[in-house]
């Protein structure tokens, strides 16, 4: 079984992967790395050069890759749920958890870097809570959603262990 961590960027789902893969001695894969390898390029540079609908079919061929795994922490992009077919995928060896965060805390956690295409806009805190509004009922999809806007990786590590452990 896989748990796949999704939800907007600055949610934690990297950090809170790695915390999770070492602590219950599972592999950890990103699959925006998976496609920054396979292109020879950045997201930021895929998105430029070549569009969104191209990143998300890129997008779709990596969760199709990552489904086969087992016994992976698997981080996907924000934008995977939007596809029901990614899901399916997904959930046939895995357990879908999204990170949720406020679009204040998100901004603050991505305003460090240009590397989020989507939010690279005037306004990016109202783009933040378009990207939400818009994207709420493909994450209800997953098996559980955490808000990490006030909690530490530990803590959110933690959640996820115990929501896994009452499920089984």
């Amino acid at each position: 079984m896989n748990i796949v961590l999704t939800g907007m960027m600055g949610t934690g789902k990297t950090v809170v992967g790695k915390k999770l893969a070492q602590k219950l001695n599972m592999k950890y894969i990103d699959t925006d790395g998976m496609i920054e390898k396979d292109a020879g390029m950045s997201i930021p540079k895929i998105f430029k050069r070549k569009g969104e609908p191209y990143f998300r079919d890129v997008e779709t061929k990596a969760v199709k890759c990552v489904a086969m795994l087992d016994n992976y922490v698997i981080d996907t992009g924000g934008g995977v749920v939007q596809r029901s077919e990614n899901m399916e995928e997904l959930e046939r060896n895995g357990v879908i958890i999204c990170l949720t965060a406020s679009p204040e805390v998100i901004l603050e956690r991505t305003s460090k870097t240009n590397y989020r295409p989507l939010l690279n806009v005037d306004g990016p805190v109202n783009e933040i809570k378009k990207l939400l509004k818009k994207r709420k009922r493909f994450y209800k999809r997953c098996s559980r959603m955490i808000d990490t806007s006030n909690k530490g990786i530990e803590e959110v590590v933690d959640e996820i262990i115990k929501f896994l452990s009452e499920r089984e």
